[in-house]
């Protein structure tokens, strides 16, 4: 018999008993390779007691996995791991899954049936096993409880039919341990179907959103589903429905600029396209994109709805003033009285050194606010009132940089700054939930009156 079987090398030798080892060696000499140590540790896994089955079930395993067999011995060790699946011990079974979880080699069968176990055991395979095919894991997904669509969808390097179909039927948890494994297969299609869902639910818009090359589209989406979990939070302030209904059209706009400063490309005409077809494209978005130094998005929405080629749009945004642009703002679609405020807005623009896309200057809504003023008109009085909101936003992050910057300069002084000083910087760094979520300038919302704060913070103001 070759060494590498003999009692003393084998991980399974201490499940048989000692007095019987040189009476095993014997008969195996003596019947040659079919008297082997398989059918030793097969014996030893007929013992009554579940805690020994279960070591012979692994020493077996471990034997097919790392023993020099011949076919023979393969063969029948093969055998013996079929015959442990009808073992009444759930240790037994739970060891040999552990013991084969890993193996590419396992038998294929093994490995299926212990997929369609009790939920402790099929989570071991479904969540190692490489023997396991694409379509066994989708029936595995589709048949086993939550705990084995958790183990699947925490499987490293899922596959996108199985990612797909988990998306499709998985439970809420399995779902969202799905998400956490960036490492799965996850298609456009698949992220969109759990959005669908589960896009109510903020811990799971929170996993998609953290999802890496997340489409732009979805990625408004969500926000717009957020935007919208909002609404009991302001109707316990006792909004009426009409303040809610803007205070939420106007966080759906504010989420869809700033996922629009973040993409290019092909990837930014997609969400202008959608934001279009799900009536987001406004002249209030493409207000805000215009005050918020975003070019590339409201150039593309010019694009989008005139039917023109990107670069001839450039160029005569570049021109406000001159007739092209009237004439291509006419072509959109737009209404015309809303031509004399981006006009302004965009000549602002160009005076503005190195404006960074997504934060809004002061000077260019002060532009824009004064066209709307002098035009007149119910529908430029709306503009107007969300260019002062979009104003004040941007007064209060220049006071809260010059508050942080002061603070900054009296720590390093070593010099504590005054009471008042002290109080009035809180009230500037924390603003109240729904000014921090939507930017309005609502009066009840606001921080204590301004001549609370100190006169330097106030001229910052």
């Amino acid at each position: 018999m070759n060494r590498s079987f003999a009692a003393s090398d084998h991980p399974g030798a201490n499940l048989i008993p000692a007095g019987e080892v040189e009476a095993d060696v014997a008969l195996d000499r003596a019947a040659g390779p079919a008297r082997s140590m398989v059918r030793r540790l097969l014996r030893a896994a007929q013992a009554a007691d579940p805690g020994e089955r279960a070591d012979a079930a692994c020493a077996l395993a471990r034997a097919y996995r790392y023993g020099c067999l011949s076919e023979d011995q393969r063969r029948e060790a093969a055998v013996g791991l079929t015959a442990l699946l009808d073992d009444p011990s759930v240790l037994a079974r739970r060891a040999l899954a552990e013991a084969l979880a890993s193996a590419a080699d396992a038998p294929r069968h093994v490995m299926t049936a212990l997929a369609h176990d009790q939920p402790e055991i099929a989570a071991i395979v479904v969540a190692r096993s490489p023997a396991l095919s694409e379509a066994e894991l989708i029936d595995c997904a589709a048949s086993g409880d939550e705990s084995v669509q958790i183990a699947l969808a925490r499987r490293p390097a899922l596959g996108a039919d199985a990612a797909a179909a988990l998306a499709e039927i998985g439970t809420r948890d399995a779902v969202l341990a799905l998400l956490d494994n960036h490492d799965a297969a996850l298609t456009e299609a698949a992220l969109r179907r759990i959005a669908e869902r589960f896009g109510q639910d903020g811990e799971a818009r929170e996993k998609l959103l953290g999802r890496p090359f997340l489409p732009a589209t979805l990625r408004c989406d969500l926000v717009a589903a957020a935007a919208a979990a909002l609404s009991p939070l302001a109707a316990a302030f006792g909004l009426s429905e009409q303040r809610i209904e803007r205070i939420m059209r106007e966080a759906r706009e504010e989420g869809a600029a700033v996922v629009a400063s973040a993409v290019a490309g092909r990837d930014l005409a997609g969400l202008i396209r959608r934001l279009r077809e799900t009536g987001a494209l406004t002249v209030a978005l493409l207000m805000r994109a215009v005050v918020s130094g975003d070019r590339a998005f409201f150039e593309a929405a010019l694009a989008e709805l005139s039917g023109l080629p990107l670069p001839r749009i450039a160029a005569l945004a570049r021109a406000p003033r001159a007739a092209g642009f009237a004439a291509l703002f006419r072509r959109t679609g737009l209404a015309m009285p809303y031509l004399a405020p981006f006009r302004a807005a965009l000549a602002a623009l160009a005076e503005c050194r190195n404006p960074r896309p997504g934060q809004i200057q002061r000077s260019v809504a002060q532009r824009a606010i004064a066209r709307c003023e002098a035009g007149g008109g119910p529908d430029l009085e709306r503009l107007a009132g969300l260019l002062r909101r979009l104003e004040a936003e941007a007064a209060l992050e220049q006071a809260r940089a010059f508050a942080a910057e002061a603070a900054a300069d009296e720590a390093s002084a070593d010099a504590p700054p005054p009471d008042v000083a002290i109080h009035s910087l809180h009230v500037l760094r924390k603003p109240p939930p729904l000014i921090a979520v939507n930017g309005l300038g609502d009066v009840d919302l606001l921080p204590p009156p301004i001549e609370a704060l100190p006169v330097v913070l106030a001229d910052a103001a």
